[in-house]
């Protein structure tokens, strides 16, 4: 199928999310790993954080071999909309594992 599919899960809470899902990349700004040098792979999970508040300190902590942002170059830009962020880290993660 040349579209892929993405699923959304809802979890009611970190631990519960934790059990139901394999290898998580934490998105967050700041981030020391570019999204692009991530290697993404099939049954990835990707967590992203509120605008406001990000991902709590221990979040971070449990997953901090795979924590990634995107570049804010400028030094002008504190970050994107999460809406934004979302689609660019996503798309990159499919084209990947799509191999587009």
């Amino acid at each position: 199928d040349y579209w892929p599919h993405v699923d959304v899960v809802r979890h009611d809470t970190m631990d519960a999310f934790a059990v139901a899902v394999g290898r998580v990349w934490v998105v967050e700004t700041p981030a020391d790993v570019p999204y692009t040098r991530a290697a993404f792979a099939d049954g990835d999970c990707l967590l992203f954080g509120s605008e406001s508040k990000g991902l709590p300190p221990e979040v971070r902590a449990r997953h901090a071999g795979r924590v990634v942002g995107v570049p804010m170059p400028t030094g002008k830009v504190r970050s994107l909309n999460l809406a934004t962020t979302v689609g660019v880290v996503l798309y990159e993660a499919l084209r990947q594992v799509h191999d587009w």
